[in-house]
């Protein structure tokens, strides 16, 4: 049987897997308040991948100014893109949730109608 999985990888560095609604926001708060820093001092990114142990992986990376980015492989290792990234410039920080929270329940294809600009 195909297991999902979820792993939230915060600015620091930080893989949380299964993260819980409260840990997604936080994530989130840290990259718009722009406290999340790398430690060569630039500006960080969070990201939530959500994919299932013998495939697909899609994920939702969101960096400061509301910077966001949506990729789908086929699997893990990113080998093959199925699709060119998308992107979407200064997104308020509740849409970025929501796009972390319609990944989380497994809703991609609302994700992928979204007004992303193309890849």
């Amino acid at each position: 049987m195909t297991q999902a999985w979820f792993i939230l990888t915060r600015a620091d560095g930080r893989d949380i897997c299964a993260p819980s609604p409260a840990q997604l926001a936080d994530a989130l708060a840290e990259v718009y308040r722009g406290s999340a820093i790398t430690p060569d001092g630039s500006q960080a990114a969070v990201v939530l991948r959500f994919g299932y142990d013998d495939g697909l992986m899609y994920q939702v990376e969101v960096a400061s100014g509301g910077e966001v980015t949506f990729e789908e492989w086929s699997d893990r290792d990113c080998e093959i893109a199925l699709a060119s990234p998308r992107h979407m410039s200064a997104l308020p920080q509740d849409d970025a949730l929501q796009l972390w929270q319609w990944l989380a329940q497994r809703q991609v294809a609302k994700i992928r109608s979204q007004p992303w600009q193309g890849g």
